[in-house]
């Protein structure tokens, strides 16, 4: 004991000569304790969390969203609060409509391309090129199924724009209201389903359509075969994101109600695509006959009138 104790006296001694010489010198406490490496402690999770962490997000991920989200402190009334929104650059958008296009299997769409940084550009303009392609190729393949027909007089529809307008926007902004509404009440009766923000599934719902375009053009094709295994393949593609997005965040839910959710998502995009191609292209047109030019009056001599018959 003498000698332990003369031992820590002289530690005492050296530690206060060091101070002596070095008034800024840092010393360490023994009873501070030892901090964990960040990725020492990633190895102890549990092995069965790690799908979940790189479908849905981790502790990390969320820190940044929620960073990301007191960046956007500006009053909602205001433009700066809206322009954050638009904050994305041409490579960002390109990213994700070929990541909706070519959805890779067990990866998810929100945690790649979406989470970081949310946006309505994207989504904007995709729905309005949609429209204007629908609406356009429409008519199009409406003039060359009735071309060389004498009684088709081509009259251009241009109601079926707004129509267009109307449906492609309600469904890329309701439906995912609703499955925002949803998804958060669920949340509070479960605690394992994973609640997406609204700017999160409409974007998801924004860049599933983009696949619609090119075969929107493809549509004119005057074949009905053609036309229905072109939305059947858009349809596998574009649905195939929705699921790969919706269905780790359901899953953990009720058996019956996840696949119920699943289902119900899958079912509406299949309207919104069968009934595009069934309304603007596939819908039978009235054929307006051409007008009738009536036989013109020449006067006679001697004060009647003879009516000439046109043939």
């Amino acid at each position: 004991i003498t000698c332990l104790v003369m031992y820590l006296f002289a530690e005492f001694d050296d530690a206060a000569n060091l101070l002596a010489a070095n008034p800024d010198a840092t010393t360490i406490s023994i009873d501070e304790p030892v901090e964990i490496p960040k990725n020492q402690h990633s190895h102890l999770q549990e092995p069965g969390r790690e799908e979940d962490d790189e479908l849905l997000g981790t502790d990390d991920s969320d820190k940044t969203e929620l960073l990301a989200g007191q960046k956007k402190s500006a009053p909602f009334w205001t433009f700066e609060y809206y322009q954050t929104f638009f904050d994305v650059d041409t490579y960002q958008v390109l990213d994700r409509i070929k990541g909706s296009v070519f959805p890779v299997p067990g990866k998810n769409f929100v945690r790649l391309y979406i989470r970081s940084n949310p946006d309505l550009y994207g989504p904007f303009w995709i729905c309005a090129t949609l429209v204007f392609t629908i609406a356009v190729s429409g008519n199009l393949s409406n003039f060359f199924i009735h071309l060389g027909k004498p009684t088709y007089h081509y009259v251009p529809e241009f109601r079926k724009v707004s129509i267009a307008a109307t449906t492609i926007y309600a469904y890329a902004w309701l439906v995912p209201l609703a499955l925002w509404g949803f998804l958060m009440w669920r949340n509070s009766k479960v605690m394992n389903i994973v609640s997406y923000s609204f700017l999160e599934i409409v974007c998801v719902y924004g860049y599933s359509l983009f696949v619609y375009i090119p075969t929107a053009i493809l549509w004119i094709i005057p074949q009905k075969v053609v036309r229905w295994v072109l939305m059947v393949f858009s349809l596998c593609l574009s649905g195939s994101v929705l699921v790969m997005t919706f269905w780790p965040a359901v899953r953990d839910d009720n058996r019956r109600v996840a696949v119920a959710t699943v289902a119900t998502i899958l079912l509406l995009h299949a309207l919104l695509a069968v009934g595009c191609l069934a309304y603007f292209f596939d819908a039978p047109e009235l054929e307006i006959p051409a007008p009738i030019i009536p036989a013109p009056i020449i006067p006679a001599h001697n004060g009647t009138t003879v009516i000439t018959k046109s043939h």
